[in-house]
């Protein structure tokens, strides 16, 4: 390789140095140094605008019984998205421009809730008062991003740049863009993108929560200003069913309400409490499905319990998470039975709860699939195992599933159950015989006193729903009503009679009462039911999902 002229490398030489040298002019030229330190100030007061933006950009409101949280965060294509934990979140396509607005719905204010529904005439004006509630909130909202944007920009720019010059540009730079973003959402606003979601979550819940949201609402509003007519009867009936002679609570008569399936109506605490203070009742047993999902969001339901006052004695449903037990166990009232004893009032009380967690049971019964019964009887064996170690004698026994039952049958005079939301009474079949070969029984043995006296008869209570299926209970043209039962046990904590008591649904200004004396024709009616307000059919339960 040859080399070049010592002529030509010096020519080389001395052009690189006249480039380099007019390049470090135009780079200390003050056009193009006011250029780059321009860019610096606004690439360092836009990046820490929407560091800030992201991080506090978010504020609670109250939107009726709810409690939100709203956030605004960079982005692309703007919009909004809508969490209701846990079924999913709507999309919708509310705006454009660089700001994404989120709502999540957070738990239910039970304090919020039971004021609406005492006060018939606050459930429409609630509605009315939505729109301003929202509306201020995303003013808020937007006047603390813009300030939050400006406070992040003169904060880093200070601290990068240490001049009051840059920093106040830095401070303007952020000003305008968040303000920008801001107009330019106001101004590409569609007030009918409410109508079009994106639904984005589980399947099964897409039409509850995006087809039949405003139906729902429209019935429970309904639902609850019909409410107080329909609690306020439940004195007068029982005024006047007590008055017959059939059968008349001694002074030392135990007097237990049965509840069960509250399913998140607010509306039940209110009933419960009603009942409660009418019959002079001693102890609520719930067995079960308190909530619909189970998650975390739901705790708060569990909080009016205190208000109750008297004990609450509760077993776990198939949509009562583990996390939903914890919640009610910590009640000052409550006693949670998970395969455990107590006694209340001098009536003692076995309970265990559901062994599965299934909120979407459509998920979980597959055809030919008969796992869920087989584990739902070894869970009721559990309890009698439980119940013949103990050496008590059990007055009932605890379970939400009917068919954690028939172990139970010669071991308690009484199951109570719940699950079905609709209301049955019925004798279990007696245990089999004990096998005279001394094989093992697939049922725990009974007591010496039941060997020589025969098994033990064991009655099965059903409850319907207290709760009328919660919003489960809506979706149909006649809603699930709401029903509970009062049972009355004598000195010696047996079941002597039991009232039902039914509260129609959704257009129906209805209460039945109905007094049912035990061993009086196998539990025959003692009495006619005694409605109140218009003639109306009752519709039939919805079985649990």
């Amino acid at each position: 390789m040859s080399e070049l002229p010592a002529p030509a490398v010096t020519s080389w030489r001395r052009r690189l140095h006249a480039t380099a040298a007019r390049s470090g002019r135009v780079w200390r030229h003050r056009w193009f140094r006011r250029v780059r330190v321009a860019a610096a100030v606004g690439l360092v007061g836009i990046t820490a605008a929407m560091i800030g933006v992201m991080l506090f950009a978010h504020t609670g409101i109250n939107v009726g019984p709810f409690r939100a949280e709203m956030s605004i965060s960079p982005s692309l294509a703007g919009g909004t998205e809508v969490d209701i934990p846990p079924l999913g979140s709507l999309h919708l396509d509310s705006h454009r421009g660089t700001l994404h607005l989120k709502v999540a719905l957070g738990s239910l204010d039970q304090s919020r809730t039971e004021e609406l529904i005492d006060n018939p005439t606050a459930i429409s004006s609630a509605g009315d008062r939505a729109v301003d509630e929202v509306t201020a909130g995303v003013t808020r909202l937007a006047l603390r991003t813009v300030a939050l944007a400006v406070l992040s920009a003169i904060l880093a720019a200070a601290l990068i740049f240490r001049s009051v010059r840059r920093t106040a540009a830095a401070g303007l730079t952020a000003l305008v863009a968040s303000a920008g973003s801001l107009a330019l959402a106001a101004a590409t606003i569609r007030p009918d993108a409410i109508s079009e979601p994106r639904y984005e979550g589980l399947l099964v819940n897409a039409p509850a929560v995006v087809g039949d949201a405003r139906r729902i609402a429209d019935n429970y509003g309904r639902y609850a200003d019909q409410l107080q007519q329909i609690v306020s009867n439940v004195s007068r009936i029982y005024t006047t069913v007590s008055a017959l002679p059939v059968y008349e609570p001694a002074g030392n008569t135990t007097r237990l309400l049965h509840v069960s399936d509250l399913h998140l109506n607010p509306a039940s605490w209110g009933l419960i409490r009603t009942v409660v203070d009418t019959f002079d009742i001693d102890a609520v047993i719930d067995t079960g499905d308190m909530v619909d999902w189970g998650s975390s969001a739901e705790t708060g339901y569990v909080a009016s319990i205190p208000s109750i006052k008297v004990p609450y004695v509760y077993v776990r449903g198939n949509h009562d998470s583990v996390g939903i037990q914890s919640a009610v166990a910590r009640q000052r009232n409550a006693i949670v039975l998970d395969d455990k004893i107590t006694t209340v009032d001098g009536v003692t009380i076995a309970g265990i709860g559901d062994p599965q967690f299934t909120p979407d049971k459509s998920e979980t019964n597959k055809a030919g699939d008969n796992s869920g019964s087989e584990l739902l009887t070894a869970t009721g064996r559990r309890l009698a195992t439980t119940i013949s170690d103990s050496g008590k004698k059990v007055d009932i026994a605890l379970v939400h599933d009917p068919e954690m039952a028939p172990p139970l049958s010669g071991v308690v005079p009484l199951v109570l159950a719940g699950h079905k939301h609709q209301r049955s009474v019925a004798m279990l079949p007696a245990p089999p015989a004990p096998d005279p070969s001394g094989s093992a029984s697939p049922s725990p043995a009974p007591s010496a006193s039941a060997a020589v006296e025969g098994p033990m008869p064991t009655r099965l209570m059903v409850e319907g729903s207290t709760g009328g299926a919660g919003l489960r209970g809506l979706e149909h043209e006649e809603p699930t009503p709401l029903s509970l039962s009062v049972l009355y046990f004598d000195e010696n904590h047996t079941l002597k009679a039991y009232d039902d008591i039914q509260l129609g649904g959704t257009g129906q200004s209805n209460v039945e009462m109905q007094r049912n004396v035990v061993g009086l024709g196998d539990d025959e009616p003692a009495i006619a039911p005694t409605p109140s307000g218009p003639a109306a059919s009752t519709p039939a339960g919805q079985p649990s999902r």
